[in-house]
């Protein structure tokens, strides 16, 4: 059975805690669902070096592949200022706007999904979603094939 994609988005918005955030005070999190409808979450993890920080997207991506896991349906990303997480009111106003993944995180995406079937779910709070597939976040983008 195929997951509901405000399923993804709550459990994302749940994770949103989760992150490791003591410079930006910017929550990410981010729920990848298999092929097989097996979720991963991720939040990203800041550093004080910042270069070796990580976002939620790739977190999920690298735990799910570390796993074994190399076939993916979709991604869930909600982010959220700390200032909103600390009030019991977070799961209805994340964001006054939608988290999109940075450039990075969209070159992952594209290593090991199809940009024309995979789905970027971004998420306000888990009743607003915006679905967009991952060629429209990354057009004329540089895969594996090309190698």
């Amino acid at each position: 059975m195929f997951m509901d994609y405000r399923e993804l988005a709550k459990i994302a918005v749940d994770k949103l805690k989760y992150s490791y955030v003591p410079y930006s005070r910017f929550h990410v999190a981010a729920a990848l669902l298999t092929k097989e409808n097996k979720v991963y979450f991720g939040v990203n993890i800041e550093n004080a070096a910042y270069t070796p920080s990580n976002c939620a997207e790739r977190t999920a991506f690298f735990k799910a592949v570390s796993e074994g896991e190399r076939e993916f349906r979709a991604i869930a990303v909600a982010g959220c200022r700390e200032e909103h997480l600390k009030t019991p009111a977070y799961l209805k106003e994340c964001l006054e706007d939608f988290c999109p993944p940075c450039g990075v995180c969209r070159q992952v995406m594209r290593e090991f999904c199809d940009p024309e079937e995979f789905d970027i779910i971004l998420v306000r709070t888990p009743d607003d979603i915006k679905v967009m597939k991952l060629k429209e976040l990354l057009p004329e983008s540089f895969g594996p094939e090309y190698l």
